[in-house]
């Protein structure tokens, strides 16, 4: 567990000493200068994480705060391509960083060492920057050609956040390097579709972790006795069940040994499946098979994890789980608004780029240390408060007793209002993790 000393010297290292470093080793700081790569990097991160839509103006008030006297447009002109490559080195250094909380206090995820969620989001950059970052190209009206992909382990148990890391635009998650990343012995891994490999799967197992997945429709699939199966049909042999949990093999070459955990939907739910599957196929000028529109009516997990361990229920709500991961990227865009800036300037959109995910690990780090024990805990809520008192922070990084004062503070302000409200008839993942009996089997 991180303590509140500790993240008080590792914000204090991050942005002192490894900044003016990182600033000197990429050129954006070349000689004595008023405009330090501390201050620089302060003003930027502290300032858009207190108003992520902050001007010229409010930026050069939170340089003012870090120490520096500089104009609107000097600080303009400082956001080149030095600046760029000068955060990025800074949010590289900050994402090695390690902070975590206790587990919370979660007896689903305490079965595992570690729940950990992958996932990737795409942020779109001005054409200019395509040799940068290249992106997967697209239409004019879709402006692809440059973006930026994010990568993000990010653990349930104790909130540690693998990531941001980048990559170009262009890039598929399962060639990414969290594809591969270990994980510790008796961890639990939860990836979308696009994660979906057997190799790496069979390579989670065999280091003793577990893993579990919607199954990919293309995936061959083998019952207890070899005999291959479609996966319709092999549920279909089961007789009229809404439910079942059948050992089977996947892939022709693999037969990785995993758990079928199937369950039938309701009527609603499945047709409201196939008119997004079609809505989706259309768009990409295709037609779904029949097969593929049966599939609608079940939700189809594989898992490694023993039956005694995990049942169907808790598996379906911790399959849901996997959406906190897509939760946070809500948060890092929809109230950092890191996707966002006021200006059209390649490289000034980039340094915003950088310094708002910048700004999103620092938010986290707080979060983690001051209200990720408190299961029924809203990040939104939380993320608002730490906004609050962005500045107060600032303003103390210079004094490790200040700073540690002004993150007891921030802890205080989340324990004491950032809490979801419970609900009947909807319950949050929350309260489903703590009693899957709240849900239904959908």
């Amino acid at each position: 567990m991180t303590t509140v000393p500790q993240l008080a010297q590792t914000l204090q290292t991050l942005f002192t000493t490894t900044a003016d470093a990182a600033a000197r080793a990429t050129g954006f700081v070349q000689r004595r200068s008023k405009l330090t790569g501390a201050a620089f990097v302060q003003a930027l991160v502290f300032g858009w994480l207190a108003n992520p839509h902050a001007s010229l103006a409010a930026l050069a008030q939170a340089a003012a705060v870090a120490g520096v006297a500089i104009s609107p447009q000097g600080l303009d002109q400082r956001c080149g391509e030095a600046a760029a490559a000068f955060l990025e080195a800074v949010l590289a250094a900050a994402v090695q960083a390690v902070v975590a909380a206790e587990p919370v206090a979660i007896p689903l995820l305490q079965r595992f060492t570690a729940v950990v969620l992958l996932d990737c989001s795409s942020i779109v950059l001005p054409d200019a920057l395509g040799l940068w970052w290249p992106g997967c190209g697209g239409s004019s009206a879709t402006h692809t050609s440059a973006a930026l992909k994010l990568g993000v382990r990010f653990d349930l148990c104790r909130g540690a956040l693998g990531g941001p890391l980048l990559y170009a635009g262009r890039t598929h998650e399962s060639t990414t390097p969290i594809q591969s990343a270990p994980l510790p012995a008796g961890a639990l891994r939860l990836a979308d579709l696009g994660f979906f490999d057997l190799a790496v799967l069979a390579a989670i197992a065999a280091q003793d972790g577990y893993w579990l997945s919607r199954l990919h429709f293309t995936t061959a699939v083998y019952d207890a006795q070899g005999r291959r199966w479609d996966v319709l049909d092999l549920l279909a042999a089961q007789g009229a069940v809404a439910q079942a949990d059948l050992p089977i093999a996947l892939g022709a070459q693999q037969r990785l040994l995993a758990r079928l955990l199937a369950v039938r939907v309701p009527q609603e739910v499945a047709d409201q499946r196939r008119r997004r599957l079609r809505a989706t196929a259309r768009d990409r000028g295709r037609t779904p098979s029949a097969a593929r529109l049966a599939w609608c009516d079940w939700t189809l997990l594989v898992t490694n994890v023993p039956p005694d361990m995990l049942a169907v229920r808790e598996a379906l709500v911790l399959a849901r789980a996997r959406w906190q991961i897509e939760l946070l990227f809500k948060l890092w865009k929809s109230h950092g608004h890191i996707d966002e800036s006021r200006s059209g300037k390649p490289w000034r959109v980039l340094c915003e780029v950088y310094a708002k995910l910048l700004a999103m690990v620092v938010q986290h780090w707080l979060l983690l240390t001051g209200c990720w024990a408190y299961p029924d805990r809203s990040l939104v809520k939380a993320a608002q408060t730490v906004r609050h008192h962005a500045m107060h922070l600032a303003s103390a990084l210079a004094c490790p007793v200040a700073l540690g004062t002004a993150i007891t503070v921030i802890h205080c302000c989340l324990a004491a209002g950032c809490r979801l409200n419970r609900r009947k008839k909807k319950p949050n993942t929350y309260q489903l993790l703590l009693d899957p009996t709240l849900g239904g089997l959908a």
